[in-house]
């Protein structure tokens, strides 16, 4: 919801939106993580495999985003937040 709402309220580019989204999720992702790891609440091994899947597939995903048409980019994501809403209705 972060993205519509920078885009809409805020006046950003989808393309910015997407950035600035992508930045604050590392912040409040330390934050979260600090109080699990207080806790013992994580898995090093399988947390480390899926860092790394995470971490090549969000680097391929932003060389690819700045290739998207701003259309296109919007488009898509409000297609996937579509079908968000449906699997969520019905569930």
């Amino acid at each position: 919801m972060v993205v519509p709402a920078l885009v809409f309220f805020l006046g950003f580019a989808q393309h910015e939106a997407s950035g600035t989204s992508t930045a604050t999720i590392v912040a409040s992702s330390a934050a979260a993580l600090s109080g699990f790891v207080i806790e013992g609440e994580v898995d090093w091994a399988a947390a480390s495999l899926v860092l790394v899947g995470a971490a090549v597939g969000a680097w391929l995903g932003a060389r690819f985003l700045g290739k998207v048409p701003e259309r296109g980019l919007a488009l898509a994501f409000a297609a996937m937040m579509v079908v968000a809403s449906a699997r969520l209705a019905f569930t």
